[in-house]
């Protein structure tokens, strides 16, 4: 779920988050002439052994504001955990972009792990006169804990983004504490100056990323509605609240669907090793959580390829008699 808070809010204000991480790179593009995202080709250009894993990258195509026709690809990674390999990979994507578009590519890392000393940013090799270096910046969430009142302050977007995920982390496994700052940075939505339309966006990112028991997610919203009737004011409509309620449904059921992906590709590895992508992309095309959850049980029984492969075709005639 927060893998698809961070991938939609990147989309949504992507000039706001290059200027509040990488002011630099923000300086350089001209943004008048717009920017494309290709997260479509970077699937194509990742198939193969990354079939099992959740792809959370974005892929942008920008133009710099220096008058030239040059166009780079900021390659963007969301790491939320650590990852031993994860240098390596992010130099794979960078030449497998490369190779697809002959042009520039920059590979630019936000870490949302919780582990202060993991801060990944070389791939090197180096044998025999040889060497290959290759480095990326990266940003890590954890820095701006000491960096709050700044935060507090600072009038972009991703300012209040910082805030509540590092608030997120701090409160968890205390949900009356989380319960407060969501509600605290709810309301203070309205007092940043900001458009409605940021608002929106600002408060779907805070509500999926702050989860709550069903419980007290109501009782937050009947906090705000009665704070608001008070105040003459209101964030976000009623049926706004109810498209994000169900659009956060659909991305929790979604959550499940990849989850349950990732779960059975783990288990072809385990038994069959890394010949198993062909068989994998027949399960990868079923969104049904009910014959996922059977072809995962049915895995862990299965002892040769065969069965896996009639286990897999059993389900899927189930599914197209449905």
């Amino acid at each position: 779920m927060q893998d698809q808070a961070w991938k939609e809010i990147i989309e949504k204000l992507f000039p706001d988050f290059l200027a509040f991480f990488f002011p630099k790179i923000y300086s350089d593009i001209d943004f008048s002439r717009g920017v494309e995202f290709l997260d479509k080709e970077l699937q194509k250009i990742l198939k193969g052994s990354e079939l099992g894993k959740k792809i959370v990258d974005k892929l942008v195509k920008v133009y710099l504001n220096d008058g030239s026709e040059k166009w780079l690809l900021i390659h963007i990674e969301v790491q939320g955990y650590q990852e031993e390999n994860f240098s390596e990979r992010i130099y794979i994507y960078n030449y497998r972009i490369f190779d697809r578009y002959r042009e520039e590519v920059i590979s630019l890392a936000l870490l949302t792990d919780i582990n202060k000393n993991y801060r990944p940013t070389v791939f090197e090799v180096s044998r025999w006169g040889f060497k290959l270096s290759f480095q990326f910046p990266i940003i890590k969430l954890l820095d701006y804990q000491e960096k709050w009142k700044k935060l507090e302050q600072n009038l972009n977007p991703f300012g209040i983004v910082v805030m509540s995920f590092l608030k997120t982390i701090e409160t968890k496994g205390n949900e009356q504490q989380r319960y407060s700052w969501k509600k605290h940075f709810l309301l203070g939505l309205y007092e940043r100056g900001l458009t409605r339309d940021i608002i929106f966006i600002l408060y779907q990112f805070i509500d999926l990323l702050m989860n709550l028991s069903d419980e007290l997610e109501q009782e937050l919203i009947e906090a705000i509605e009665a704070i608001e009737e008070a105040k003459k004011m209101s964030i976000i409509t009623s049926a706004e609240r109810i498209g994000i309620e169900k659009g956060k449904k659909e991305g929790m059921e979604k959550g499940k669907i990849e989850g349950l992906h990732e779960s059975i590709y783990d288990i072809f590895e385990v038994k069959f090793g890394k010949n198993i992508y062909e068989l994998f992309a027949q399960v990868k095309q079923i969104q049904d959580i009910e014959i996922l959850q059977k072809i995962r049980v049915g895995l862990k029984k299965a002892q040769t390829l065969e069965e896996t492969r009639n286990l897999i075709l059993l389900q899927l005639s189930t599914l197209q008699k449905n």
